[in-house]
């Protein structure tokens, strides 16, 4: 077990280095020169026990622990001083909670005993709230726990808030995901990136027995292999940036879930380290010596092929196989045509909240061509599309002119004339029929992109306007809304 921090404060250096001397053989040590400097390093670091002088220019001893208190209550303080008027010591202990005066000047063996003491007073401390959390638990009704699931479900968290068509592929994929839920033990996600597995992994926690505990995640891809190591497993002092020791990700999620996602670009030593933790629970910090246990559950995502990169041996056969006990395959969205006018309303919902344009609605023209295309970048790709036409709309509803020229240029439904347009670059037939195929597209498209105005879709086309409705007529290409027809009927 890595031993407890002591922070002590104090602005002779001399001070300090006796200190350090008197108590570094049992504790890890940190510390500071001034009151500032010492509540940086409690942002930082997880302290348990700070030794502060009162005399100190600029911030007192007493107004530092004051502070310290307020943010950082669990920490015991203990403070030093070279006075004994009992009124400033009873002040002291009502304004910053000092659990000890020691006197000046302090003896080595009367430090280090009082530094033992608050150590055990904070473990006492934690001990007693993790006991009196259990209890609260265990003694919560059926209502608080039916509260509790209803609460992160309406915070996006649950499994009911992966949205589906009721003919979706995902429900195959939400009904495995919830049997592997139920069961603790490591799962792989694999899928096109922006696919969602990290939100199946999210709901996969909060359907599990861990889902009071804590849930973290951290995708490594990009990551260079030192700094990816030292944010899973954290580091000793000295060695991260900031010569500040480093809780990992592995501790924090200790009796709860870690989503590692990309971990198909995880380097052979950060592989072996996984495999480790996974076989004995245990873990090094890096530039430690010590051995930490976790017990957490662990969530994997990846964009790539693991059995194939085995079989490459870029890949660890024993991690893979620890991981694909529970191996589910998320779809990409273009294999999901039926759920993308779903997500493309709930997304512009969401987006339409968040930047305080009240647009709720998105046309049927419109979401024809959300649904036929093939999405490469997937649900990101989707929210960027919903989120541009929201920022270019001026009315109230989102309509097919403000989409994309690459998705407007998409096929438009599985039964549409042009759909074989597709493959018309490598299929047979006569180049007049071909030429016809890609002519009929584009006569959809320029419709759409100018709200199915005849003149100026003829002008950008080089077409008069009785040339433009003999193709029109001629490819039984009619605008969805009706506005072609009615435009016809004024004529």
């Amino acid at each position: 077990m890595s031993r407890p921090l002591v922070l002590l404060v104090d602005d002779e250096p001399h001070a300090l280095a006796a200190m350090r001397m008197a108590l570094e053989d049992e504790f890890d040590i940190a510390t500071a020169a001034s009151g500032e400097e010492a509540l940086r390093i409690l942002e930082d670091q997880w302290v348990q026990v700070i030794i502060s002088d009162q005399r100190m220019p600029g911030m007192t001893g007493v107004q530092f622990l004051t502070q310290a208190r307020e943010r950082w209550p669990e920490t015991v303080r203990i403070i030093l001083t070279g006075y004994t008027d009992a009124s400033a010591m009873v002040a002291a202990i009502n304004e910053a909670g000092i659990h000890q005066f020691l006197t000046k000047p302090w003896i080595p063996d009367q430090l280090a005993m009082a530094a033992r003491n608050a150590t055990r007073l904070f473990h006492l401390a934690r001990e007693n709230e993790r006991l009196a959390l259990e209890m609260r638990f265990l003694n919560s009704t059926v209502e608080t726990r039916l509260e509790k699931r209803r609460r992160a479900l309406r915070e996006g968290m649950g499994f009911e808030s992966i949205l589906r068509a009721p003919s979706s592929p995902m429900n195959a994929v939400v009904q495995a995901a919830r049997q592997f839920a139920s069961f603790d033990l490591p799962v792989l996600l694999t899928g096109e990136p922006g696919t969602g597995k990290a939100q199946l992994a999210r709901a996969m926690h909060y359907g599990s027995l861990r889902s009071d505990r804590p849930f973290h995640e951290f995708n490594l891809q990009g990551v260079p292999e030192e700094l990816a190591a030292i944010e899973l497993f954290g580091a000793k002092r000295g060695v991260a940036a900031g010569n500040a020791s480093r809780v990992g990700l592995v501790q924090k999620a200790d009796r709860g879930t870690l989503h590692l996602g990309a971990i198909d670009t995880a380097s052979p030593a950060l592989q072996m380290a996984l495999m480790r933790m996974l076989g004995t629970g245990s873990f090094s910090p890096v530039g430690g010596q010590e051995t930490l246990t976790t017990n957490l559950r662990l969530i994997a995502s990846s964009h790539r092929d693991l059995r194939r990169l085995v079989a490459e041996g870029q890949f660890r056969a024993d991690l893979y196989y620890a991981l694909s006990a529970g191996e589910i395959a998320v779809p990409p969205l273009r294999a999901r045509r039926g759920d993308v006018a779903l997500l493309a309303q709930v997304m512009l919902a969401d987006l339409a909240a968040t930047h305080g344009k009240p647009i709720h609605e998105i046309e049927p023209a419109a979401l024809e061509f959300l649904e036929n295309y093939d999405w490469p970048g997937n649900l990101r790709e989707l929210s960027n599309e919903i989120t541009r036409m929201l920022v270019f709309t001026q009315g109230k509803v989102l309509t097919a002119d403000l989409i994309s020229r690459p998705i407007l240029q998409a096929t438009p439904s599985e039964s549409g004339a042009d759909r074989s347009a597709e493959a018309v670059l490598t299929a047979d037939g006569t180049l007049k029929d071909r030429v016809e195929l890609i002519e009929m597209r584009i006569l959809r498209e320029t419709l759409t992109r100018h709200r199915w105005n005849k003149s100026r879709a003829a002008a950008e086309l080089g077409l008069s306007r009785v040339g433009l409705r003999a193709k029109l007529d001629r490819y039984g290409i009619a605008d969805p809304a009706g506005r072609l027809a009615a435009e016809e009927e004024e004529d």
